[in-house]
């Protein structure tokens, strides 16, 4: 029997409530297809930093070496600025492991309501793949004159070929692999950002050439995110930058009816590092507690994890059990206009997989 150690942070707010529906989706589909996982939780995050003054501990990145996995709930509390927490445990997590490609499916299932007023017969079915390792989240920059009045602050994008090359390349890949339009969309700036996105739209060109069974479209990023909302139909695989991939990402998640819906990846494509899974939400501290939150974006995300292992069948099951649950419209919880708690929908879930 395969077996899987994946390495667990709950982490923050609603993470604590969704972590565990996605062990036991990922437990129920395990025994139909005779996989084992083997979880190992870890406390780190803002309860930690509180007492310790870090999101988790120096040694980290050793002790998840060794794991097949990381499944992540989300990072965040109010009390601490968000670039604390984001560079205290998310970004030195990816960078570390190389988890260049950020995956990011908008699927509009079948029963919910996108905000959307789409033509009769339009689906919305894409994915974002964002740079997850450079870029504008490279922090290379600094301070001068800190706290004073003419202080100074320089942050520097960092772009460069092999980086671009290769999140392209995932990109046409994946279009090739995919039921879809066989088509990937470049996201850019290079009309305001000379040299970057200059260097982008040379390196994308470059790659598309390899691949002539694929069409392409680049879109400057403001224009694309009128088009997620103008012809989100029309799209199939979307790669953009660090920045422009985390923007647009969040809008394909609201256009598809709730960010409780939307799932991703970070990976290693390469399979040298453990890759990691978790909900876009984030800790959502308004309802953290009350038992409400969506656990269908995790739940997804471990179906991202599934499908990692090469264990697709049961990935393809698992979100068939989602897709039932949301065709059916009878438990979802408020983020969808139900009044569902987050047990009764991983009930229901549950019961589509037995």
């Amino acid at each position: 029997m395969p077996a899987f150690d994946i390495a667990v942070i709950a982490g923050d707010g609603v993470g604590v409530e969704v972590i565990p529906p996605a062990k036991r989706v990922l437990e129920v589909i395990g025994g139909r297809h005779q996989v084992e996982f083997n979880f190992q939780d870890f406390d780190w995050g803002s309860a930690y930093y509180f007492h310790h003054g870090r999101m988790m501990p120096a040694d980290a990145i050793d002790r998840l070496r060794p794991f097949d996995a990381i499944l992540l709930g989300a990072v965040g509390h109010p009390e601490i600025p968000d670039h604390v927490t984001l560079n205290g445990l998310l970004l030195p997590i990816r960078r570390a492991f190389d988890q260049y490609a950020n995956v990011r499916p908008a699927v509009l299932y079948r029963g919910v309501q996108s905000p959307l007023a789409l033509r009769k017969g339009e689906q919305i079915d894409f994915v974002v793949v964002r740079e997850n390792t450079e870029g504008e989240y490279a922090q290379v920059g600094g301070f001068v004159y800190h706290d004073q009045p003419e202080e100074i602050a320089i942050q520097t994008a960092v772009f460069t070929r092999r980086g671009i090359e290769r999140i392209v390349r995932f990109a046409f890949e994946l279009a090739r692999r995919r039921n879809g339009k066989k088509q990937v969309t470049s996201v850019t700036k290079s009309n305001a950002q000379g040299f970057g996105m200059v260097l982008w739209d040379r390196t994308f060109a470059t790659v598309a050439a390899e691949f002539p069974d694929i069409s392409t479209e680049s879109l400057l990023v403001d224009a694309a995110a009128m088009n997620f909302i103008r012809r989100p139909e029309s799209f199939d695989v979307v790669v953009g930058s660090n920045l422009f991939g985390d923007i647009l990402s969040d809008i394909s998640a609201i256009i598809i009816g709730s960010m409780g819906l939307a799932a991703s990846a970070n990976l290693d494509p390469m399979r040298r590092y453990p890759s990691m899974f978790e909900p876009v939400h984030g800790s959502a501290p308004d309802i953290a507690g009350k038992g409400v939150v969506n656990p269908l974006a995790t739940i997804l995300s471990a179906a991202m994890m599934l499908d990692h292992f090469g264990v697709s069948e049961a990935a393809q099951q698992v979100e068939r059990a989602v897709a039932g649950v949301l065709a059916e419209g009878r438990v979802r919880t408020p983020d969808l206009g139900g009044t569902s708690s987050t047990a009764e929908v991983t009930g229901a879930v549950l019961e589509k997989l037995r």
